[in-house]
């Protein structure tokens, strides 16, 4: 393939997304679905105007790593910490039940897997996938209630932060266990070894950006430094620990989260990730995605998919939301505030495709949900408040 025909790939993907992306919102739908649709469009799978290419799997690898940055970066870690034990709580039971049953749905369709073999972290990764909260629509549901401060509110953002922190922990469990030549102890070690690194170093880095930050504020070096760390911690992960590298990528966005330009620095990040790298990311599962080879047992899966994926979300959230003396009303409006999915989903099925764990195919039942999800929430979340006007 000429150098050059990677230019006329980049536009096509770029004027595609970008115009299915504006439609999409104009439908009331996440961006990114759009963007998903167009890639599918201009894919091998209906007109074939590009193919997926080694340069444009990288370019869509930069940018899945540069989202998981973003979303360290926006993490608000003094509320994290101040969430206490309540959110901490929903979000373990949120992450559990739908791994759970996103486990037991693949086995129920395509028989039980032994333990260890290589349809057992199929299953496994299918429950992974269901465990990621994207609490985006919510947010705007919430805001346009005058909702969002109040006391379900704060629990939804305090949870969903916890709950993609826990499914990337869990993420990186099952791709070292994935590989045959892993020993689970190994495994446990490494991560915990990553963590505890990222933790120690961790506090040197913020301290000394903390100093650059306070010398040269609001200039262009902070960022460049900022998106060096992010790629630095994408490496080590992968090649020091074996992990993935959006752990590390969202590591680096967690140490840089709570210095006084990280917001700036997110502001920069975006316009390449919003300018190229993200249209490229999301494109490309589009363009990933073989909707020839959809048959009725793909459809039975997608379908199933979507639905063990939103109600798990509810009962996982919404019971320990109960157990811990909300409301039973309020303890729906957490379940059904939690149940919206989107880039961090998205994201780990990416990296459950470039290691084996996921066949394009059923790229279809995520994208699926996450349209699923994003309509009904703000639907649900208006009818619920409706009948409390007063709440």
């Amino acid at each position: 393939m000429e150098a050059y025909l990677v230019f006329r790939d980049l536009a096509i993907i770029v004027i595609f997304a970008k115009v299915f992306g504006i439609v999409a919102r104009k439908l009331k739908a996440p961006q990114v679905v759009g963007e998903i649709i167009a890639g599918l469009l201009i894919g091998p799978s209906i007109l074939g105007l590009v193919e997926q290419t080694p340069f444009l799997t990288q370019m869509a690898e930069i940018g899945v790593v540069l989202l998981m940055f973003s979303a360290g970066l926006e993490t608000n870690l003094k509320d994290l910490l101040k969430t206490g034990p309540i959110a901490f709580l929903i979000a373990c039971s949120g992450v559990f039940v739908p791994l759970l049953g996103g486990t037991l749905l693949y086995m129920g369709l395509y028989g039980v897997a032994p333990w260890g073999s290589e349809d057992f972290y199929k299953a496994v990764f299918v429950g992974v996938i269901m465990t990621a909260t994207s609490v985006s629509i919510t947010v705007q549901a919430l805001k346009e209630l005058g909702k969002l401060k109040g006391k379900v509110g704060t629990t939804i953002l305090s949870a969903a932060i916890i709950d993609d922190v826990i499914g990337i922990i869990v993420l990186t469990f099952v791709i070292g266990f994935k590989n045959p030549e892993s020993n689970p102890m190994d495994v446990v070690i490494s991560t915990i070894l990553f963590f505890l690194v990222a933790i120690g170093v961790g506090f040197i880095l913020y301290y000394i950006f903390k100093k650059l930050d306070s010398r040269y504020p609001h200039t262009r070096r902070i960022p460049i430094l900022g998106l060096a760390l992010c790629f630095a911690f994408a490496y080590i992960a992968e090649k020091w620990f074996g992990i993935a590298d959006i752990t590390g990528a969202y590591a680096a966005g967690i140490i840089l989260c709570s210095i006084q330009d990280s917001k700036y620095i997110d502001e920069k990040i975006d316009i390449n990730s919003y300018m190229l790298f993200g249209p490229v990311f999301f494109a490309s599962i589009g363009l990933k995605t073989n909707i020839e080879n959809i048959n009725g047992e793909i459809i039975l899966f997608s379908v199933g998919f979507v639905l063990v994926a939103l109600l798990a979300k509810i009962i996982g959230c919404g019971l320990m939301a109960k157990i811990c003396r909300f409301s039973m009303q309020d303890s729906l409006k957490i379940g059904i505030g939690m149940m919206t999915r989107g880039e961090v989903a998205l994201i780990v099925s990416q990296k459950g495709l470039s290691v084996g764990l996921l066949t394009p195919v059923y790229f279809t039942a995520v994208i699926l949900l996450i349209i699923v999800s994003s309509i009904s929430t703000p639907i649900f979340l208006k009818l619920l408040y409706a009948k409390e006007p007063n709440d």
